[in-house]
């Protein structure tokens, strides 16, 4: 069935057919039937022609005829424009209606306004009295119960009960507020039960409000409910007027966190995330971004930015110069110095009547202990007790930068070792006064008089010879002179009038740091300056923690730590090196970006270290590393402070021709990771202090790996030493053992020449090496080919006989030669 059928199409009179192409997607057209409308043509009429040449002397309607759109007449024309300037009055009109009602509207809406605040200020006013006449009569009422009780005899009968307690602000409640609630009860009459809405709940009623009385246990109060009608009111009055927009300064450093953005913008951080991801960017709010993104989003809410640099991170760490009134007395931080093996350690031991040494391994002190004694006047002490053993220079560096009074322990049987030396140089470079304990006098060799004069050729005077060094004579293990070497501390601590500000955020300086399997990392931490706190957020190095634990020197746990008090801080995020300084801040943000800063700053000086070397430098280093044979080693500590001593030792070991190179050094029990390490480049894995757990066992058997466990850092240091030995080629010794001079030359068939000469010097071996002198100069070097004494061949010649000698290869040879003979020897080295 067509779309016609068989009828005739609909169309305008007076239009003519046509048809037109139309375009589609995909290439798509189609044909289209349209109609046109057939132009109107107005045709004068005759004998108008006169008419016609009048009318065009007046003016026409609507500008100029040429401009007119053909066939439009002038009554049409004169329409049209008077239409129009009707619309644009109409429109003149409408414009000044509105005018006029917009601001009737906004004198209505101030005076609502004005109405409103003179009825809240009457509502205000009368509250005001209603209040103050309760007040009178609660005080009236209880005068009069005063002066009652006052007049009423001791034994008269028990008064009434006394009247329930009146509400706040006097005896009978205003009648403003009933009326408040009333209008409150009416508005939310018939509402739903919304949160905090404070009309009446649907629903069955909840064991939460059966237990509590109430909605939740929640009571609105009455500054909430006068919120909540001001709210009412601005609604009612056509709205309130929009808050102003608070511009705030933003510091974005090169990175920042978006949740920290936010914080700094005082937005919330959905709209900050929502605004990065309408630019495109899919981030959550623990993610970082750039400064130029940051800036993007701030202004976008309208905010100010200030770039700032990375180190600015750092200015949030509290440096002002405490007050000299804020400033209290602390306990002096002695350190105990002096060469390994003076008795430093049971020095300390018999000052707190404990025992220390015995739990050292070989007696010998490994790492930095830090104790606080109590003297019997009541005076607290703070002591350090550092490692006299050469590998632990560093750690004795540090003590001595956290100190402020040095005791050098010197032996009397032993005098000034090289340890002491380093001491008094690290006692002078942290310009800290020093006490010299001279140890050991009960020993048969004592001679303190020797310590004395010994200590002047390193400009330590002592006050026995007329100096201002204060000494004592000691003995660690009959106690003696322990009471005046405790009053010569005391005294020097005096002198130095040592004080600190406890109310302020904590300072201090990592004595030991360790990565212990039950607590993980933990550090000894010694406070300088403020009280850290149990919970504090802090930042140390390149790590960052909170406070979750503070242990004393005593095993204790404790809630405070205030100046020079040593504890051990557990808490932190990672193990930070020894020395590093301890700085309390406000928040984790800041301790999480101060860490970051300070590891990216560090990793950058690394990099920029490695990359500072040129090519040529590289080649050379290459070429001398080709005749360099290294021994690697891993290394596995029980804290920071061994570790870097002992990569420290390890570096010192080899010369030009060996070393040894340290792959890896950290904390903590040896894995299986560090198995993988050595086994992939040959090296021993050394535990100091530590064990390899299961797995590493296990796996370092199958492959093969060597695991060495040490205590005592000689026996490291020595076999260290002796496996690095084993790398050294043999050292060759020459031995002369004769000389001989040519008499004559033969020459013999089938042999060549011969050499006719007399041993003039030692002996002649057949196995010997040979050299020619000419005019004494070496002119062949090598082996002999035939050694005879007259026709028969012999294995060596003695001194002032004569033989045949021809030599390897080589045949020239004259009369008055000299010939060395000589042996070589290997001899094996060994490092110093």
């Amino acid at each position: 069935m067509s779309d016609s059928d068989g009828k005739k199409p609909l169309g305008l009179r007076g239009s003519r057919p046509g048809q037109v192409k139309q375009s589609f997607s995909h290439g798509r057209t189609k044909n289209v039937v349209v109609e046109t409308k057939r132009k109107r043509v107005v045709v004068p009429k005759p004998g108008a022609a006169g008419a016609a040449g009048k009318a065009t002397a007046r003016p026409v309607p609507g500008g100029d005829p040429a401009k007119r759109p053909a066939g439009i007449p002038d009554a049409v024309m004169e329409r049209r424009l008077k239409a129009l300037r009707a619309a644009k009055a109409q429109e003149a009109e409408d414009l000044r209606r509105r005018q006029e009602e917009e601001e009737k509207r906004e004198r209505d809406r101030q005076r609502r306004r004005e109405e409103a605040a003179a009825k809240e200020r009457e509502e205000i006013e009368r509250q005001e009295k209603a209040r103050r006449k309760a007040e009178e009569a609660e005080s009236k009422r209880r005068a009069e119960e005063e002066r009652a009780r006052k007049g009423a005899a001791p034994a008269s009968a028990p008064a009434s009960p006394a009247p329930a307690p009146a509400p706040r602000g006097g005896g009978k409640p205003s009648a403003a507020p009933r009326r408040q609630e009333r209008e409150q009860r009416r508005d939310n009459k018939g509402k739903g039960a919304a949160r905090g809405g404070g009309g009446r709940r649907s629903g069955k009623l909840t064991l939460n409000q059966a237990l509590s009385g109430g909605e939740g246990g929640r009571q609105r109060s009455l500054a909430a409910m006068k919120r909540k009608q001001e709210r009412a009111r601005q609604k009612a009055l056509g709205g309130g007027e929009a808050r102003e927009k608070v511009v705030r300064e933003v510091q974005v450093p090169e990175t920042i966190v978006v949740q920290e953005l936010a914080n700094r913008m005082a937005e919330r951080v959905a709209d900050v995330v929502k605004a990065l991801m309408q630019n495109g960017m899919m981030v959550t709010q623990n993610q970082s971004i750039d400064a130029d993104t940051a800036e993007l989003i701030i202004e976008e809410f309208g905010h100010k930015i200030v770039r700032v640099s990375d180190a600015d991170v750092e200015d949030v760490i509290h440096t002002e110069e405490d007050k000299p009134e804020d400033l209290k007395p602390r306990p002096p931080v002695i350190t105990v110095m002096g060469h390994v093996d003076h008795g430093k350690t049971s020095l300390l031991d018999a000052i707190r009547k404990t025992n220390v040494t015995s739990g050292e391994a070989g007696g010998i002190t490994q790492h930095i202990g830090a104790y606080q004694v109590t003297t019997e006047d009541g005076t607290v002490l703070t002591f350090l007790d550092t490692p006299g053993h050469a590998a632990f220079t560093s750690m004795r560096a540090r003590g001595a930068q956290v100190t402020d009074i040095v005791v050098l322990v010197v032996a009397a049987d032993d005098a000034v070792m090289p340890q002491t030396i380093e001491a008094i140089n690290h006692a002078k470079a942290a310009d800290v006064p020093m006490i010299v304990a001279i140890n050991k006098i009960d020993r048969p060799g004592a001679d303190p008089d020797k310590v004395r004069t010994d200590l002047l050729q390193h400009e330590v005077i002592v006050e026995k010879m007329s100096g201002d060094v204060l000494d004592v004579e000691v003995s660690a293990i009959n106690g003696t002179g322990l009471d005046q070497l405790l009053e010569a501390i005391v005294l020097q601590a005096e002198l130095l009038d040592l004080k600190a500000n406890p109310d302020r955020a904590a300072q201090g300086a990592v004595i030991e740091a360790q990565l212990d399997v039950g607590r993980g990392p933990v550090a000894t931490v010694l406070v300088q300056n403020g009280t850290l706190h149990l919970g504090d957020i802090f930042v140390v190095g390149e790590q960052w923690g909170r406070a979750r634990a503070l242990v004393n020197d005593k095993g204790e746990r404790v809630k405070e730590a205030g100046p020079s008090v040593p504890v051990e801080v557990l808490g932190l995020h990672g193990t930070p090196e020894a020395g590093d300084v301890l700085n309390v801040v406000d928040t984790e943000a800041q301790a999480r970006e101060i860490a970051d800063y300070r590891h990216q700053a560090a990793k950058d000086k690394r990099a920029a270290a490695g990359a500072a070397t040129t090519l040529e430098q590289l080649m050379a280093k290459a070429r001398e590393d080709k005749n360099v044979a290294e021994l690697p080693i891993v290394v596995k500590a029980d804290v920071q402070g061994s570790a870097e001593a002992i990569a420290q030792a390890m570096e010192k070991i080899g010369n030009d021709e060996v070393r040894v190179r340290v792959l890896h050094s950290g904390v903590g029990a040896i894995t299986e990771s560090d198995i993988g390490l050595a086994e992939a480049s040959g090296a021993p894995v050394i535990g100091f202090n530590v064990r390899a757990n299961a797995t590493a066992r296990k796996v370092a058997n199958q492959k093969g790996v060597e695991i060495r466990y040490y205590s005592v850092i000689y026996d490291l240091v020595d076999d260290v030493k002796a496996a690095a030995s084993g790398l050294l080629s043999a050292e060759v010794r020459e031995n002369f053992i004769g000389y001989a001079e040519i008499k004559d030359v033969f020459k013999v068939s089938n042999v060549g020449k011969v050499a006719g000469c007399l041993v003039t010097e030692g002996v002649a071996r057949r196995s010997a090496g040979v050299r020619l002198l000419r005019d004494d100069v070496v002119i062949h070097e090598g082996t002999l080919k035939t050694l005879k004494r007259f026709k028969d061949e012999v294995a060596e010649v003695q001194s002032g006989q004569e033989c045949g000698m021809a030599f390897e290869n080589y045949d020239d040879i004259r009369k008055g030669d000299i010939i060395e003979i000589f042996e070589r020897e290997e001899v094996e080295r060994k490092l110093e």
